[in-house]
């Protein structure tokens, strides 16, 4: 969401809002010069209100990228989606209002130009898809929605982008939020199609932040979401469900879940969530394995608890037994809100173990241990030994370990001593990496 090399306060929040299939997405694509909105033909693919830190010409700010507004559709997911807008308004200091000018005023542009007139916010009504500047005329005819002078422009192209955002810069007050530095925790919400994900991410926040559907896949981007417990700082990130086989995913799918994947590999912790009410499958261990490859911290948490039957002794033996990294396993239930100080609790503790670091004499004191515990390998007569060990990094934890011949390492050793630093140091759920090195 934000980025951890600056601390300065950003000059405003600026919400981008518009009927679906306007060009949002390009847009915001083209402001934060990134691929951070999934841009795609199909109406209706942004959901979600998502923020990104712009910066032009040394000033940044916030981005709120949201749905496409149809305020005629009668659907529950459209009128979450319409929810969701009117909400990101509602806290920003300026307001996009992406119109297409190729299509001219559509009866939902009027309907949500009164909603931004009775909002009393700065708004720069834009008139996108002007491909050809000669061509600008076009955007006269948005003159009638009253909202002032519609600025014309190509999000594809570029065309009056730079213009626009030496608008924004001077009609922003100035002031926001602090970006997030690096001691805020970063958890990633995994987990298969339509486990909870989304209905976790509300009950931590005690709002309807992210949309909640019964529809499978309704969320498509990840989307950073900052909650403040005391003097902590979290930086939640829910994610696309993720299938299992590649042949499953495809278009708007595939892309949502690189991103999830990416998601994954920017977070301190990943809570894997599984579905109490249907139990631990096959597919839950994959979205695990993700978690393992990103060097996240791992927890398991079983979702649905109130409906669900599943027993921990169902679970966890099976979790142990095929998941390296153990991880520890909370239950909970987002809507009736049980567990969740427990499971923001077993997370600050994940982080800390995540980042903790331990001293190089506390490491030789138990590689001595180790050398007594169990006898080493040894081929050609030659045995292995463990010579002395040192951490040289955190976040994820990473040790070197200084033997006289690495080629006598076995992989049931080398597992062993994993195991047993894990077994320790209490670094359940936490993707430890040891390299055997020579000496010399």
């Amino acid at each position: 969401m934000t980025s951890a090399e600056n601390s300065e306060p950003l000059l405003g929040t600026v919400a981008i809002v518009g009927f679906p299939n306007v060009g949002k997405s390009t847009l915001i694509n083209r402001l934060t010069e990134s691929r951070n909105a999934v841009v795609h033909e199909t109406p209706g693919v942004t959901r979600d209100r998502k923020e990104l830190v712009c910066e032009w010409n040394g000033r940044r700010f916030l981005l709120i990228d949201t749905g496409g507004v149809d305020i005629a559709d009668p659907t529950p997911l459209t009128r979450s989606i319409a929810e969701q807008a009117q909400a990101a308004i509602a806290e920003a200091d300026l307001v996009l209002f992406v119109t297409d000018a190729q299509s001219g005023v559509m009866p939902g542009d009027e309907e949500l130009a009164a909603i931004l007139r009775r909002a009393r916010k700065p708004v720069l009504l834009l008139a996108n898809k002007i491909d050809d500047p000669a061509r600008d005329s076009l955007a006269f005819e948005f003159h009638r929605l009253g909202l002032g002078d519609p600025v014309p422009l190509s999000a594809l192209h570029g065309h009056g982008t730079g213009d626009l955002l030496d608008a924004v810069v001077s009609m922003l007050p100035g002031s926001s939020r602090q970006e997030i530095d690096e001691s805020a925790i970063r958890v990633a919400i995994l987990g298969r199609p339509n486990v909870g994900k989304s209905s976790l991410v509300n009950a931590l926040l005690g709002e309807e932040r992210v949309i909640v559907s019964e529809q499978p896949g309704t969320t498509r981007d990840a989307i950073d979401t900052v909650l403040t417990r005391g003097d902590r700082t979290f930086v939640l990130v829910d994610t696309a469900g993720l299938r299992r086989k590649r042949r499953q995913r495809q278009g708007i799918e595939y892309y949502s879940e690189l991103r999830a994947l990416a998601a994954a590999e920017r977070a301190d912790v990943a809570l894997v969530l599984v579905d109490a009410s249907e139990g631990l499958v096959d597919q839950d261990l994959s979205v695990a394995d993700v978690a393992r490859k990103a060097q996240c911290s791992t927890i398991v948490v079983l979702s649905k608890w109130d409906i669900g039957e599943t027993k921990l002794e169902e679970v966890r033996p099976r979790l142990e037994a095929r998941l390296r990294q153990r991880p520890p396993v909370v239950t909970l239930s987002a809507k009736t809100g049980r567990g969740i100080a427990r499971l923001l609790d077993r997370i600050e503790e994940q982080f800390e173990k995540h980042t903790a670091r331990i001293s190089t004499g506390e490491l030789n004191r138990f590689l001595g241990e180790l050398r007594e515990r169990r006898e080493a390998p040894a081929r050609n007569n030659r045995r292995l030994n463990l010579l002395y060990g040192t951490q040289v990094t955190v976040r994820p934890p990473r040790f070197r370990f200084f033997v006289n011949d690495p080629a006598l390492i076995t992989r049931d050793y080398g597992y062993w001593v994993e195991n047993q630093l894990r077994e320790r140091y209490g670094l359940q759920g936490v993707p430890v990496a040891i390299d055997f090195v020579s000496r010399g």
